[in-house]
C-alpha cells in the first residue's frame, strides 16, 4: 500500500506542478486527456503482467521456486511484446483526440505530452514483470522502495524540465512527461538491482540462465493474463473514457474533472495494494492446498478494505475545498472539482470491495468470469449511464460521475458474490 501510494503521488505531484504553470486550464486538460490514454494502454499491460503474480504465489506456495523464475524468464518475452503496441500507441494518440472529438485548445500539448511518456512505455513493461514477481513471492518492499524513489526524484526532474531550470528549455507538460519517463527507468534500474542481489529471490533462480521464447509457459501466462487484463482494461476504460468524453466539453470540465479523479486514484492505491496482497496470499494458501485458509485471506481483505475507505470517503465529504486547494487557487476550477468530490465520496465503498474481490479471484486464478463482469458493470452499465446524463441530459460532467457510481456499485456486487460462492465451494471441497 505505502509503495503504490508513493508510486502513484508521481501522478498527484505531477498534477499539482502544472496547476502552477501560465497556461494551467490547458496544461491540466491536457494532462488529463493524454493521460487518460496513457492509462489504457497501462492498465491492458498491467493486467497482462498481473498473471505472474499469482502463478508465482502457487508455485511458492506448493515449494517449486525454480519454475517461478521459468515463469517469469518467460514473462520477459511477453514483456518486451506488449511494449511495441504500447509505444505506437502514445506516438499516435492524436488519431484518439480526433476520433473522440476533444477540444482543439487540449490536442496539441496533450499530443507532446504523449510522446514524451512514449519512451517510458518500455521500462514500465518490465519493471510490471518484477515488480509482481517480488510480490508473487511475497516480498513487497520492493515496490515500496520504488514507489518512494519515483516521488523523491519526480518533483526535482519536473521542476528543471517544466519550468526550464539548469539551462533547460521551458517544456511545460511536456517535461512532465520526460521526467516521468526517466523516473520510471531509474525505478526498474533499481528493481532489477534488487531483484539480483536480494537472497530472498536466490530460491527462484531466475538467473540461473536465459531461456529463449517458449510457446507453453507463455501460453499458460496468456490464459490466465488475458482475462485478468481484458477485465482491468474495461474497469480502466470507464475512467479513460470519462476523461475524454469530459474533455469533450473544454478545458475548464477537464481540468476539474483531472483533479478531482486524481485524488480519487491518489487514495484508490491503497486497496490497490491491499488487493494486490490478498492475491498472494490466497494463491499461496491455495498452493499449499488449503483452500479454507484462502477463502479465509479474501475475507480479511474484504473486512479491512472498509476501513481504509471509510477514511477516504470521510476526506472527500469533510475537506473537499482543501483538497481541491492543493491543486489550484481557480475558483471557477475549485467549484467544479468540490461537487465532483462529493460524488467520489459516494463511490469509495465500491471500489474497494470491487478492487479487493478481483484480488482474492485472481488468487484463486479465476478470470474470466470476472472480465465478464467488468465488462457488464464499466462498459455496459457506468460507461453508458455516464454518457447519457452527461449529453443527452446536459449533466456535464457531474453525468460521467453518476455514471461511475453505477458502475462500480455493480461490479462490487457481482464480483463479491462470485468470490464468496467459488470460494466456499473449494473450502467445502476440502472438508
Amino acid at each position: 500500500m505505502v509503495g503504490l501510494v508513493a508510486g502513484f503521488s508521481m501522478n498527484f505531484v505531477d498534477t499539482v506542478m502544472a496547476g502552477r504553470l501560465p497556461q494551467r486550464e490547458i496544461a491540466l486538460a491536457a494532462i488529463s486527456t493524454g493521460g487518460a490514454i496513457w492509462s489504457a494502454a497501462l492498465m491492458f499491460t498491467l493486467g497482462l503482467m498481473m498473471a505472474v503474480q499469482p502463478t508465482v504465489a502457487q508455485l511458492d506456495g506448493a515449494g517449486n521456486r525454480p519454475q517461478g523464475g521459468v515463469v517469469v524468464r518467460q514473462g520477459f518475452w511477453l514483456s518486451l511484446l506488449v511494449a511495441i503496441p504500447y509505444v505506437l500507441i502514445l506516438i499516435w494518440g492524436e488519431v484518439v483526440f480526433r476520433w473522440i472529438a476533444v477540444d482543439s485548445s487540449i490536442t496539441a500539448t496533450a499530443v507532446e505530452y504523449l510522446r514524451a511518456l512514449a519512451w517510458g512505455a518500455p521500462g514500465i513493461c518490465l519493471l510490471l514483470l518484477l515488480r509482481y514477481f517480488s510480490e508473487g513471492g511475497g516480498h513487497t518492499r520492493p515496490t515500496m522502495y520504488i514507489g518512494l524513489l519515483g516521488v523523491m526524484l519526480n518533483i526535482p526532474l519536473n521542476y528543471v524540465l517544466m519550468f526550464g531550470k539548469l539551462g533547460m528549455p521551458a517544456l511545460g507538460a511536456q517535461g512532465i512527461g520526460y521526467s516521468t519517463s526517466i523516473v520510471i527507468w531509474l525505478q526498474l534500474t533499481l528493481m532489477f538491482f534488487i531483484v539480483r542481489s536480494h537472497r530472498h529471490f536466490c530460491e527462484f533462480e531466475l538467473f540461473a540462465r536465459w531461456d529463449w521464447p517458449q510457446w507453453k509457459p507463455i501460453k499458460q501466462l496468456l490464459v490466465i493474463g488475458l482475462p485478468i487484463a481484458g477485465g482491468i482494461f474495461v474497469e480502466g476504460s470507464l475512467f479513460v473514457g470519462a476523461a475524454l468524453l469530459i474533455a469533450r466539453l473544454g478545458p475548464l470540465p477537464a481540468s476539474a474533472h483531472l483533479i478531482a479523479i486524481n485524488f480519487s486514484a491518489l487514495m484508490f492505491m491503497v486497496p490497490l495494494g491491499l488487493a494486490s496482497a490478498v492475491t498472494t496470499r490466497v494463491g499461496n494458501a491455495l498452493g499449499r492446498g488449503e483452500p479454507a485458509a484462502a477463502r479465509y485471506a479474501g475475507l480479511i481483505g474484504l473486512a479491512i478494505v472498509l476501513v481504509t475507505q471509510t477514511f477516504s470517503a470521510s476526506l472527500m465529504l469533510f475537506v473537499p475545498e482543501f483538497i481541491v486547494g492543493i491543486y489550484t487557487d481557480d475558483a471557477a476550477i475549485l467549484s467544479i472539482a468540490v461537487s465532483l468530490l462529493f460524488l467520489s465520496a459516494i463511490f469509495q465503498y465500491a471500489d474497494g470491495i470491487q478492487i479487493c474481490a478481483a484480488g482474492a479471484l485472481r488468487g484463486l486464478k479465476d478470470t474470466l468470469v470476472p472480465m465478464f463482469i467488468n465488462v457488464l458493470s464499466y462498459l455496459l452499465i457506468g460507461l453508458s449511464v455516464g454518457y447519457y446524463l452527461t449529453f443527452n441530459k446536459a449533466m456535464g460532467p457531474a453525468g460521467m460521475w453518476i455514471g461511475m457510481i453505477a458502475g462500480l456499485s455493480l461490479g462490487a456486487v457481482l464480483l463479491l458474490s462470485r468470490f464468496m460462492i467459488l470460494s466456499s465451494r473449494l473450502a467445502r471441497g476440502q472438508d
